[in-house]
């Protein structure tokens, strides 16, 4: 798997899933993206923090099902105001947040018959996980090496998202790998402080 290509509209998409969280707060209309482009179908994840770092909300979706641009949409929204971690947000707040977008490659499974291979197999600061067994799944974007650059760890923490336990370990353990275009929308958050 290669790198996935930048999105020559990642900037307006990522301008565009802001606006949409405004306008479910009650703001103005948010102008939909036009073209060809915005009807493809597109995976992505929206991750929103404050200025000091701490977390608001992510989410996203690991397979396109619907047009790139309702996709961003949706998950903005979610990030804001449906994670579970999500403080309770007002129209004014949008501007302070510094918005992530990250568009992502279709998953594609990582070939192991063991967990010494499996983590040897993954590329630190480049693979999204997903890691799947039976019902549960969780997944970590690629920037997440930074904060757990350590393959055992990066895993261990992937399980323990997914309710399993940290050492947990299982024939039926699946992973996939996906790569993503980051595109950061911290301009409006730049313009207030």
């Amino acid at each position: 798997m290669t790198a996935l290509a930048v999105h020559p509209h990642g900037a307006e998409l990522a301008a565009w899933a802001r606006a949409r969280l405004r306008q479910a707060l009650g703001g103005p209309p948010a102008e939909r993206p036009q073209g060809l482009w915005a009807e493809t179908r597109g995976a992505t994840f929206v991750t929103l923090r404050w200025p000091d770092g701490r977390l608001q909300g992510c989410i996203g979706t690991l397979v396109a099902h619907t047009s790139i641009v309702a996709d961003a949409a949706h998950n903005a929204i979610a990030a804001g105001l449906r994670d579970p971690r999500a403080l309770p947000l007002r129209e004014d707040d949008v501007d302070a947040l510094d918005l992530e977008l990250s568009i992502l490659s279709e998953p594609e499974p990582i070939p192991f018959r063991t967990e010494a291979e499996a983590l040897a197999a993954l590329r630190p600061d480049v693979d999204g996980v997903i890691l799947r067994w039976r019902d549960t799944s969780a997944t970590f974007l690629p920037v997440m090496w930074h904060e757990l650059p350590d393959r055992r760890v990066f895993v261990g923490e992937l399980k323990q998202k997914g309710g399993l336990p940290y050492d947990f370990w299982d024939d039926e353990v699946r992973l996939e790998r996906y790569t993503v275009d980051r595109h950061v929308d911290a301009r409006a958050a730049t313009a207030v402080a």
